[in-house]
């Protein structure tokens, strides 16, 4: 994640000292059973690492399995329910009177219900924990995306928040939104540190979802680019309607942003799947023309909670 050290490829060696304790005593057996998806319940230390990121010398794990999280076996929903006629909301701000603005979240929010073909966008103003109730009252929404900052520190349930338009949503309020009526197949965090957490609160926002009663959270682990995010939020959902798997989905965005097969170019977002003529807002361009999207720091920090499928 720093700056400085995202020029170089420095993280290959951690990568592959944990590939090797991690999974390498184990290869050949995954190999030989023919497995492509990886679930992992890991203690508190290891709920940080980018495990997409973990390199067995000449690829990255995302390149042979798809990946996920789990706080334990006995919150998993292993029933399967094909999502790629969901329909999504999609809410998010970007603007703050405090934060940072997020100029990418607008074209996010309105690029990924173009992909899933059927959707609301409520942004700014319109993102209130009201409206988020509301919306879900009045529609099942199978897919809910919330684009916008966010951030997890330990101690006291109200230091930790995701952001909206005129409050933020702390821990405890979390865990009281209902989540499982109506139900919700995909809960996108696409702000910051939405999938850290303690030993009182299992992966954060993300982890509090999955255990209230949504089936797959998607959250990141460290402070993520704005344009970045976007990027890979683009090329998930673009998969999402085509693999039906959903970490298998996110591998595909993962490995797209890894081979250099959607870039940032001329203030432009391109790549198969990227709507025709995607115009990123100047100030978003102009930071990220030709950066690296390849380097694990912008592809590796989002994982999902729960259910694979």
């Amino acid at each position: 994640t720093d700056s400085f050290r995202r020029q170089g490829t420095g993280y290959l060696q951690p990568a592959q000292n944990l590939y090797n304790w991690l999974i390498k005593p184990i290869a050949n057996e995954l190999a030989d059973a023919n497995i492509d998806t990886l679930l992992f319940s890991l203690d508190g230390g290891l709920r940080t690492v980018p495990l997409a990121a973990l390199h067995d010398g000449e690829n990255f794990l995302i390149e042979t399995y798809s990946l996920s999280l789990i706080p334990t076996f006995s919150l998993m929903n292993t029933d399967y329910q094909p999502i790629p006629d969901a329909k999504i909301l999609a809410m998010g701000a970007s603007e703050f009177e405090e934060l940072n603005p997020l100029p990418a979240v607008p074209v996010e929010l309105s690029t990924i219900t173009q992909q899933m073909g059927t959707g609301e966008v409520f942004l700014n103003q319109e993102f209130t924990k009201q409206n988020l109730i509301q919306q879900r009252q009045v529609t099942p929404y199978q897919i809910i995306h919330l684009g916008t900052h966010g951030n997890f520190n330990e101690g006291d349930a109200s230091h930790s928040y995701v952001q909206l338009w005129d409050d933020k949503l702390d821990l405890t309020e979390m865990r009281q939104l209902n989540w499982d009526n109506p139900p919700v197949e995909l809960l996108v965090l696409s702000a910051c540190r939405t999938a850290i957490g303690s030993k009182d609160a299992e992966l954060g926002f993300a982890g509090l979802a999955v255990a209230s009663g949504v089936k797959t959270a998607l959250g990141s682990i460290w402070q993520v680019s704005d344009g970045g995010t976007l990027v890979l939020m683009s090329e998930f959902y673009t998969h999402l309607g085509e693999t039906q798997i959903k970490a298998e989905a996110l591998r595909q965005a993962q490995l797209s942003m890894l081979r250099g097969d959607v870039v940032i170019e001329g203030g432009q977002l391109r790549g198969e799947g990227v709507p025709d003529n995607l115009m990123l807002p100047p100030e978003l361009a102009e930071t990220l023309d030709k950066v690296d999207l390849s380097n694990p720091y912008y592809w590796s920090a989002f994982t999902l909670i729960g259910s694979p499928w």
